[in-house]
């Protein structure tokens, strides 16, 4: 147990590190797409940037609303952060890690609490604009859940164990990606307005919300919010690098396709603009569902035939 906790808390510290690298890789990234350098002063190419970053964020003056409501406004970003850390904890480590038998019923409990900080942050910072980017929040985030846990399902079907260890073992010849492209794409997508990315970032539309519902976090609040953000980038390409791409995580090869899934979120953000919030539930409920039901019941009858035969 204690091995196990150690582990975990090594864990956790290496993924902080990855965060603040994905910052700089993003920076990076939109800077080329953007025709322009990125962060390239502080350390050999930058590579000091997220740490300068973070030290500066860190010694900001913290400021607290007047008529906000403290508790909850001061633990929303603690919270959020602590669900994108604990979600680690459901990826298959081979190394003496965690690796749960339920993996996917905790991932998908865990992605339903996501939904409460963001809640909390809104309405406890008592101001209009905080109020309206969570509710938009909210409101996409329980939309593209359904997609998520419906592509889950479809997949749980046809590996029938909720262990992740399972779904590399099924993908030893051929990758769930190339077999139900549709469903990959559909996975990108929800993954995107899960997170709150562009181009489904309703609740930081900076262009009618002034940053949406972290518009009154500063200093370390902030910082939080933000490294929930990148955490779970990084845990989403992890998920979706063991879903898809059938690979372990004691292989090399896994890290590379988490930096590439990594960079498709960044790409997108520099490539893609806002959609309008109601096409984004158009396509949740209208095109995203269909879809997503249909694979459920082909997979459905393929377990039925596949049985009786």
């Amino acid at each position: 147990m204690l091995i196990s906790l150690a582990s975990y808390l090594i864990l956790i510290v290496c993924v902080l590190v990855g965060v603040a690298f994905i910052t700089l890789l993003e920076r990076k990234i939109l800077g080329y797409i953007q025709i322009r350098k990125g962060p390239n002063k502080v350390g050999i190419l930058g590579l000091m940037q997220p740490f300068s970053d973070a030290i500066k964020l860190f010694m900001k003056e913290q400021t607290f609303p007047k008529v906000s409501n403290f508790f909850p406004y001061y633990l929303a970003p603690v919270f959020s952060l602590f669900i994108s850390l604990i979600l680690w904890s459901v990826l298959p480590f081979e190394l003496g890690l965690l690796s749960l038998e339920m993996g996917l019923l905790f991932f998908l409990c865990c992605l339903s609490l996501g939904v409460y900080p963001l809640m909390v942050a809104g309405w406890s910072s008592n101001c209009k604009y905080s109020l309206l980017g969570s509710l938009r929040g909210v409101a996409q985030t329980i939309s593209y859940e359904v997609s998520l846990a419906l592509v889950l399902l479809s997949y749980l079907f046809l590996v029938g164990s909720f262990n992740l260890v399972k779904f590399e073992a099924f993908q030893g010849y051929l990758w769930f990606f190339w077999l139900t492209f549709p469903l990959s794409v559909v996975w990108l997508s929800s993954c995107l307005a899960e997170m709150n990315r562009t181009p489904f970032d309703f609740a930081e539309g900076e262009s009618e919300l002034v940053s949406g519902f972290n518009t009154e976090y500063s200093s370390g609040g902030f910082v939080l919010i933000f490294m929930a953000e990148y955490a779970s980038i990084l845990f989403m390409s992890g998920m979706s690098t063991v879903l898809f791409l059938g690979s372990s995580l004691g292989s090399s090869s896994f890290y590379f396709k988490l930096v590439g899934v990594a960079f498709i979120f960044i790409w997108v953000r520099g490539t893609l603009p806002r959609l309008r919030y109601d096409k984004l539930m158009y396509m949740a409920w209208k095109s995203f569902l269909p879809l997503a039901l249909n694979y459920l019941l082909f997979f459905t009858g393929v377990k039925v035939i596949l049985f009786y035969n």
